[in-house]
């Protein structure tokens, strides 16, 4: 079960009230010294909103090993350093369906798909004032940049919001609120609902 969105939706809140395992995508990112981390356009800022600043095949290795032996070592990933700070190990057990959680899932359901392995990928949504309020809050509480960049970042992603949400769904994301994903989220736990297919 893929779940996307916007920074600040709610996503982690979501999966850890659905109860299900989950593996935190947003622990794939790549390490500050890695040469391929885009910018931000017009600025020296990294932009860690970009797919391009995050391991993606390594994820999906990581889904892949779930699905077919219910284990897999993923990295610990410390965003205030930007820094992969250890690995530790996520079992499933024999839980039939996981959550993998993260801004870029909607990049790999594709490939999920395509591996047999997809059973929905939702993208949670909301106002984009409300996520900006609530993404600055965390970001500030975590201490996860500088208050600065999070402010320059938060503004940023506040104009994008609607694009953003936009691209996940022609990426295959199902756009909805917190009801509806928890009722999708019920329902493929259930084993009542497979994902679509991408529309021609």
């Amino acid at each position: 079960m893929l779940l996307t969105g916007p920074s600040g939706s709610g996503k982690s809140s979501l999966a850890a009230r659905s109860g299900l395992p989950v593996l935190r995508l947003d622990d794939f990112y790549k390490e500050a010294d890695d040469p391929t981390l885009p910018l931000v356009e017009g600025s020296s800022d990294i932009d860690w909103d970009s797919p391009l600043s995050w391991d993606a095949d390594t994820a999906v290795a990581a889904i892949e090993e779930l699905c077919a032996v219910g284990r897999t070592d993923v990295p610990v990933y410390d965003i205030a350093t930007s820094s992969r700070t250890g690995a530790e190990s996520l079992d499933i057990a024999r839980t039939p369906l996981f959550i993998a959680e993260g801004i870029f899932a909607a990049d790999i359901a594709v490939r999920c798909r395509e591996l047999g392995l997809l059973a929905d990928a939702i993208c949670l949504r909301g106002r984009p004032s409300t996520t900006f309020r609530r993404r600055l809050a965390r970001d500030l509480r975590e201490g996860r940049k500088s208050a600065l960049f999070l402010l320059r970042r938060g503004l940023r992603l506040m104009r994008a919001e609607r694009g953003i949400v936009a691209r996940h769904i022609a990426l295959g994301a199902h756009a909805c609120g917190r009801d509806e994903a928890l009722g999708r989220l019920a329902a493929a736990a259930a084993g009542r609902h497979r994902h679509a297919p991408t529309p021609a």
